[in-house]
């Protein structure tokens, strides 16, 4: 028999006391949270997740940020992992009032006193635009384009035998070398640059294992997928899963936090989309000292530092292909790039970073209440940093944007304690759930071996903290999720291609 429990809110106040009991509690309403929680819904238990912010989302969240009106995602804004999801696809979100936009060019790289190299949607415009390099290009990519359907499943999921063995090693093959070693088969400095461009989405140093699987996903992505944006913001991505959840029967509390887990109501499953200490912190009386020693060993990535514009016109780009890119990557060249993430993984900050820009007003006129636009800028500086990175930020822009400091009317910034302060997860402003090298690719965050289980009955960590790791993608809640249906409700469903 169930006894009641006091709820209580992140300020201590007296909720209800009630005997509400459910099949599964998922603790963080990210996109791993939520992906789990629609996992489970759709076997029709009963389930409710549990988000200490007043919204829900976590890294999907879109604010007004600087003033009323203007939309500026907080973390996430352009989403290819999203889109092309195994999981998130399948889902009727477009019923629940989602809807992508996808810009005219997916990224775009300029360089100095050249054209900028660009990733375009067809790959064979793609290949072409980068000249000596064009066959190259579609060697490397054309057979993950061709096998994309199940080797995007394969790679965004756990360690296992994978479904086509021998597509997956040629990728691996590739994958797994460092970017600095397989950027060797690229002639041009163009095709160099846009490949670095994508593999320091990892947030390692370019000659780290499998930073060449990170450019090649990105490029796949592009190529069947694309890149595209969420009008209105990431929150309405957020806010359809959301919807969609509660459409199965599922239950959302948004501003409790859980600091112990007897806070939570009786549950057979409570899963955690949260960082392994924040686990090891509220379960402690359930889990073993070996395990939660091992969880608070999991070595945290490199952090962010993030720019929000409001912008009286667009960026003033040197390259005119750049204003049709829903991202640009700024650097310059693969060995300046490669030099600017070895800086940061010193801890050290470099002087020319590696900036991320998204430029989404150029494609959703609902961001601005006027005819200004916002501009979300971000570069990799060392866990912790709180050193102010604007200045080098904006001599990238400006340096393939010549007078873009003249179009800035407003700015906000926030270092990597801010980032954590915003949302907890992003220890040290670590944005991707854990260092995302060959050590923690599958053995995240403890054993590749059932990764989201726990040694506790019953409890299962599906945060980025687990394979597949970060990006929005829902692929860890999705597998979390299918693994506490086996273990705890003997549900398997066989049409599924992605059950364990």
């Amino acid at each position: 028999m169930w006894f009641p429990y006091l709820l209580t809110n992140k300020k201590g106040l007296r909720l209800s006391d009630i005997t509400t009991t459910y099949d599964a509690i998922i603790v963080g309403s990210g996109p791993n949270g939520l992906a789990a929680g629609i996992r489970l819904a759709q076997e029709g238990l009963s389930v409710k997740i549990f988000e200490s912010a007043e919204t829900i989302g976590g890294g999907m969240r879109t604010q007004e940020i600087i003033r009323p009106g203007f939309l500026h995602d907080v973390c996430s804004a352009i989403h290819p992992m999203a889109v092309a999801s195994p999981f998130i696809k399948t889902l009727p979100l477009e019923n629940f009032g989602l809807r992508w936009i996808h810009p005219h060019l997916p990224a775009a790289h300029p360089l100095d006193n050249e054209p900028a190299a660009i990733l375009y949607n067809d790959v064979h415009q793609t290949a072409f635009h980068l000249e000596d390099d064009e066959k190259t290009y579609l060697a490397i990519t054309e057979s993950l384009i061709d096998n994309w359907e199940q080797l995007s499943a394969d790679f965004l999921g756990p360690l296992r035998f994978p479904k086509q063995p021998f597509n997956l090693a040629s990728f691996g093959l590739k994958g797994l070398q460092p970017a600095s070693h397989f950027q060797k088969k690229f002639q041009t400095r163009r095709a160099k640059a846009l490949f670095a461009g994508m593999a320091a989405h990892s947030i390692l140093p370019l000659n780290s294992f499998a930073t060449t699987a990170v450019a090649m996903v990105f490029f796949g992505a592009a190529h069947t997928s694309g890149w595209p944006l969420v009008k209105s913001g990431s929150q309405s991505l957020a806010n359809a899963m959301g919807a969609y959840f509660k459409s199965l029967g599922g239950k959302i509390e948004t501003g409790f936090e859980v600091e112990k887990i007897n806070q939570l109501p009786p549950a057979k499953a409570v899963l955690f989309d949260l960082t392994p200490r924040q686990v090891a912190r509220i379960a402690a009386d359930r889990l073993t000292h070996n395990y939660k020693k091992k969880l608070r060993k999991f070595t945290l990535g490199n952090g962010v530092f993030k720019i929000d514009y409001i912008l009286k016109e667009p960026v003033p780009w040197k390259d005119h292909e750049c204003k049709r890119a829903g991202t640009v990557h700024l650097g310059g060249t693969f060995e300046e790039i490669a030099s600017s993430e070895k800086t940061m993984d010193r801890n050290e900050h470099a002087e020319k970073p590696f900036v991320l820009v998204a430029q989404q007003s150029l494609f959703d006129e609902t961001r601005t209440p006027d005819e200004k636009h916002t501009l979300w800028a971000y570069c990799h500086v060392p866990n912790g940093s709180s050193v102010d990175m604007t200045k080098a930020v904006e001599d990238q822009i400006e340096r393939f944007a010549p007078g873009f400091r003249d179009v800035i009317e407003a700015k906000m910034t926030m270092n990597t304690l801010e980032l954590q302060n915003y949302n907890s997860n992003y220890r040290g402003g670590d944005i991707t759930g854990g260092r995302q090298d060959i050590t923690q690719l599958f053995s995240r965050p403890v054993s590749f071996i059932n990764p989201y289980a726990t040694p506790a009955k019953g409890l299962y960590i599906c945060s980025s903290s687990t394979p597949p790791g970060g990006g929005v993608h829902g692929m860890c809640g999705f597998h979390a999720a299918n693994l506490a249906l086996k273990k705890e409700f003997g549900i398997k469903r066989k049409d599924w291609k992605l059950d364990f």
